[in-house]
């Protein structure tokens, strides 16, 4: 329950993220193979043309790719140096 939590007020902040991001993939203290892990992941999400559950089931889809979508996101935040996160409140 608490992960769950926690990925709803991800996706409600989102706006937010934006910032960090950018800072994420211009900080020269965030290893080039962190960056670049984050960028295939995002590439094979957006490529790869298989869904867990069909977007022509509606709702579900859509929450399919969703929730793929925040966990790669959670994971460069995870990445992140600690001072980014302290910095934007994540």
């Amino acid at each position: 329950m608490r992960k769950l939590w926690k990925r709803l007020r991800f996706i409600v902040k989102i706006r937010r993220f934006i910032p960090f991001f950018i800072e994420f993939f211009r900080s020269r203290e965030v290893p080039m193979f962190k960056k670049t892990l984050s960028i295939v992941l995002l590439a094979i999400y957006m490529v790869f043309p298989f869904d867990i559950i069909p977007d022509w089931l509606g709702l579900f889809g859509i929450i399919d790719d969703v929730t793929v979508l925040l966990f790669i996101l959670q994971q460069i935040v995870k990445m992140a140096p600690s001072h980014s996160k302290d910095k934007y409140g994540i």
